[in-house]
C-alpha cells in the first residue's frame, strides 16, 4: 500500500481541483484495471475562495458578484457534498485521494476518521472539539448554543475513491464567513486555532500533527 504525502503550500483554487482530478481518476482507472497506484495525503492553503457543493443553495452566499471582486475572493461550484464554504490563507486544507477499499473504510467510517485527526490535532493545544450530532466537521461546545466550528469536511466518491476533504482554521482570518452560512448553517458560528488560543499558531507544526494522526488512524483502519 503507497501513501505519498504532499504540501502544494498556496495554490489557487482551480488548480488544486485540476490536479486533485487527474490523481482521483487515475487511482479509480488504476483500480477497476487491477493496476497498482498510489494513494496520495496532500495539503495546502489556497487564496481567498468560496466553494458550494453539490447539495448547496446559492442562497447561502450572502454577496454578490461585484462585493466578491472587492473581497479578493472567488466563488467556485464544485462536484462534492455538503454547502458552501470558505478556503483561504491560514487555513489548512487536507485532500486524502485514497481507495477507500484498502482501509477497510466505508464512506461515513472514513468521515469520522477525518474529524477524529482533527479532534487530536486539537487536544495537542489543550483544546476540547468533538462531533455534532447533526452535522460533519469538528466542533467546539457542539451541543451548546455556543457550538461553533473549527474545520469543515466535504468529500466526493466514486468506486470508493475519495477527493476533497477537510478545511481546518489554524490563522484563518475569520471575517470572510461572514458573508456567507457557513455549511449552509444560519445559527452556528466558526473559529480557529488562533482565536482559541489567542495567538497565532506554527502552521507548519500543525501540518506535522496533521499528517501524523491522519496516517495513523489510516494504518489502525488497516490493521
Amino acid at each position: 500500500m503507497k501513501l505519498e504525502y504532499t504540501d502544494w503550500n498556496l495554490v489557487s483554487y482551480a488548480e488544486a481541483w485540476k490536479m486533485q482530478t487527474l490523481l482521483f481518476d487515475e487511482i479509480v482507472r488504476a483500480k477497476l484495471a487491477g493496476e497498482p497506484y498510489t494513494n496520495h495525503l496532500i495539503i495546502c492553503e489556497h487564496p481567498h475562495v468560496y466553494t458550494l457543493g453539490r447539495s448547496g443553495k446559492d442562497q447561502n452566499l450572502l454577496i454578490g458578484e461585484e462585493q466578491l471582486k472587492k473581497i479578493g475572493a472567488t466563488l467556485y461550484h464544485i462536484d462534492r457534498g455538503g454547502d458552501i464554504t470558505y478556503h483561504g490563507p491560514g487555513q489548512l486544507v487536507c485532500y486524502p485521494i485514497l481507495n477507500l477499499d484498502e482501509y477497510h473504510l466505508g464512506l461515513k467510517e472514513y468521515v469520522h476518521a477525518l474529524e477524529g485527526a482533527v479532534i487530536n490535532v486539537c487536544q495537542h493545544f489543550g483544546i476540547k472539539s468533538g462531533r455534532l450530532s447533526s452535522a460533519t466537521g469538528v466542533w467546539l461546545d457542539s451541543e451548546t448554543p455556543r457550538a461553533r466550528k473549527i474545520c469543515a469536511i466535504g468529500v466526493r466518491s466514486s468506486h470508493y475513491v475519495t477527493m476533497h476533504g477537510l478545511a481546518f482554521n489554524v490563522n484563518t482570518d475569520l471575517k470572510y464567513f461572514q458573508y456567507i452560512n457557513p455549511c449552509g448553517f444560519m445559527d452556528k458560528g466558526v473559529t480557529s486555532l488562533e482565536k482559541e488560543l489567542n495567538e497565532k499558531v506554527d502552521m507548519e507544526q500543525v501540518k506535522v500533527l496533521l499528517r501524523q494522526e491522519i496516517e495513523q488512524l489510516l494504518a489502525d483502519k488497516n490493521k
